[in-house]
C-alpha cells in the first residue's frame, strides 16, 4: 500500500524544504516524491537537509504541471486551511490517512502540497478529489513545508498499521472498485466541453463557470471506469445524433 503513496510538492521555494520533507517521508515509510516546477532544485542543500533520504531526493521525479505528477493516479488529496466553502469533500489529518490507505490498496493515490508561502492554487485544488487539513492551535495554525508533511505521513503511517492488524477495519469491504485515472477523467472533462459546445450548450465567447462547476461534480461523485465509461458511451451518443441532426438540415 505505501509503495501506492507518492507525495507532490508543487513549486517549491526553498530547496531545504524537499529535502527535510523526504526525511519525513522516509521516517514513515513513503518513497514517492514527485516535485513539480521546483524553483531551485538540484541542489546540494536538499540533499544535506534529507540526511539519510538522500535516495529519495535523488530519485524524485520532475513534472511541469501537477497534472502530469497525478496523471496515473486515482484518487487525489490536497492540503489546504479548513475552509467550509470549499466544494470538495474535507477531512482533518488523522480522517486523511486513513482514506489514503485504504484508497491506496488498489491503485496510486497522491498528497498534494502547495507552495510555502501561499499553498495551493483554486486550479490545483480543483484537480483532486478532497481536501484535507491539520487541526492546530487557532493562535499560530500556520506549519511550515517539511511539519505538514510529517504530520499526515504519519497518519498515514499509523493507519498502515492498523490495517496490517486489522486487514478490513478501514474498508467497508475486501471488494475494491475501480476507478479512472486522473488522465482519463481529463479525457472525459476534454470530451464533455466538445460535446456541449458541439450543442450550443456552452458558448465559446461566454464559457462563464460551467466546466469548472461541473468538473468539481464528477470529481466529488468520483464515478468508477465503468460507469466513465457508460458517460463517454452517452456523449458519443449525443455527437453521433448531433451530427445526424446538422446533416439532414
Amino acid at each position: 500500500m505505501l509503495s501506492n503513496i507518492r507525495v507532490v510538492l508543487i513549486n517549491t521555494f526553498h530547496p531545504g524544504n524537499i529535502g527535510s520533507a523526504a526525511r519525513a517521508m522516509k521516517n514513515m515509510g513513503i518513497r514517492s516524491l514527485y516535485l513539480v516546477d521546483p524553483q531551485d532544485f538540484p541542489n546540494e542543500q536538499a540533499l544535506t537537509m534529507a540526511a539519510g533520504a538522500k535516495d529519495i531526493v535523488e530519485q524524485a521525479i520532475i513534472t511541469s504541471t501537477l497534472s502530469e505528477a497525478i496523471a496515473d493516479c486515482s484518487f487525489v488529496i490536497g492540503t489546504s486551511a479548513r475552509d467550509r466553502t470549499h466544494s470538495l469533500p474535507q477531512m482533518n489529518a488523522r480522517e486523511c490517512g486513513e482514506r489514503i490507505i485504504t484508497e491506496s490498496q488498489s491503485h496510486p493515490v497522491a498528497l498534494v502540497f502547495g507552495r510555502e508561502t501561499m499553498g495551493l492554487h483554486n486550479d490545483e485544488l480543483q484537480q483532486c478529489n478532497a481536501h484535507t487539513y491539520i487541526t492546530a492551535h487557532p493562535d499560530y495554525p500556520v506549519l511550515n513545508l517539511a511539519a505538514a508533511v510529517q504530520t499526515i505521513c504519519y497518519e498515514i503511517y499509523m493507519a498502515h498499521q492498523l490495517h496490517a492488524e486489522q486487514p478490513y477495519t478501514l474498508g467497508n469491504s475486501p471488494k475494491e472498485k475501480a476507478y479512472p485515472n486522473t488522465q482519463q477523467m481529463e479525457y472525459f472533462y476534454q470530451h464533455l466541453e466538445t460535446t456541449l459546445r458541439n450543442i450550443g450548450f456552452l458558448i465559446k465567447q461566454h464559457p462563464g463557470n460551467t466546466m469548472l462547476k461541473l468538473k468539481r461534480l464528477f470529481n466529488r461523485a468520483r464515478p468508477e471506469r465503468q460507469e466513465l465509461s457508460i458517460l463517454r458511451g452517452v456523449l458519443s451518443a449525443i455527437d453521433k445524433l448531433s451530427a445526424q441532426i446538422k446533416k439532414d438540415n
